[in-house]
């Protein structure tokens, strides 16, 4: 008479049922590029801090990440992401470049580089305090906007669950 819809699920586990599941949850929307801009922004947070902490250690070299790179990393990993599900959902596979390395689990490693752009002092240090409590400050601002967002993103999901979104 109907079409069945559990037909394409019958003789799979529940658990394999559940898991792919909330793996489509989890990776639908918004949430996948939130996810890996707050990995981005934490890292880098650490990386700016190690900065400041150094600031007159001898021959330390300041290090960075560029946040244009992983903008448009994330950016093209979106759009491929579209381009295969035609839509928002789907894994977001970003691509490794020379300062953004992925592991086995696919989790987001920063290869910072030597900042040539400040003043080398007598005592081989690039040190630019102003600079460096700039990006702090404009790093923490990315990093409290996508964590909101993304906690907005799970009440919503946790409200759905429960229904009372």
């Amino acid at each position: 008479m109907g079409s069945d819809p559990e037909a394409p699920f019958r003789g799979i586990p529940l658990a394999k049922k559940t898991s792919a599941m909330i793996d489509g949850l989890l990776n639908a929307g918004a949430i996948p590029a939130l996810e890996q801009t707050v990995r981005f922004a934490a890292q880098r947070q650490r990386l700016i801090a190690h900065n400041v902490a150094n600031m007159s250690t001898p021959d330390y070299l300041t290090q960075d990440v560029s946040v244009s790179d992983f903008q448009k990393t994330l950016g093209r990993a979106i759009d491929e992401r579209r381009a295969q599900t035609g839509g928002a959902f789907g894994d977001l596979k970003m691509q490794p470049t020379s300062e953004l390395k992925f592991d086995a689990r696919g989790e987001l490693q920063l290869v910072p580089s030597t900042d040539s752009d400040n003043l080398l002092f007598h005592d081989r240090n690039n040190r630019n305090l102003e600079e460096e409590m700039q990006k702090l400050a404009e790093n923490a601002g990315v990093y409290r906007t996508a964590t909101e967002l993304l906690r907005t993103r799970y009440d919503l999901l946790r409200g759905a669950i429960r229904e009372t979104a």
